[in-house]
């Protein structure tokens, strides 16, 4: 098991781990996951070791408007095309 990076690093970083979004978001690694495959929260893959990295800044603020629009009542479905329109 790899070591945890210190918040302090992950805070500064411009790309993180789902791992580290939890940390950061508060929301469950299934749910980042489950976005992740929705394909609402975007990502890169690094080549050499296939982790998915994700912006920081930009997924956290794609994280907040998703737990915004969930709070509304919005459906994975209206999510997608409300993100798709807004080209976060």
């Amino acid at each position: 098991m790899s070591r945890q990076r210190r918040l302090e690093v992950i805070e500064n970083s411009e790309y993180v781990t789902i791992g580290e979004l939890v940390r950061l978001t508060d929301v469950r690694y299934s749910t980042l996951k489950h976005y992740t495959e929705e394909n609402i929260l975007p990502f890169e893959q690094a080549e050499e070791n296939l982790t998915r990295r994700y912006k920081r800044v930009e997924s956290i603020k794609r994280i907040t408007l998703i737990k915004e629009l969930r709070k509304e009542g919005k459906t994975i479905p209206e999510i997608k095309e409300i993100t798709k329109k807004s080209h976060m």
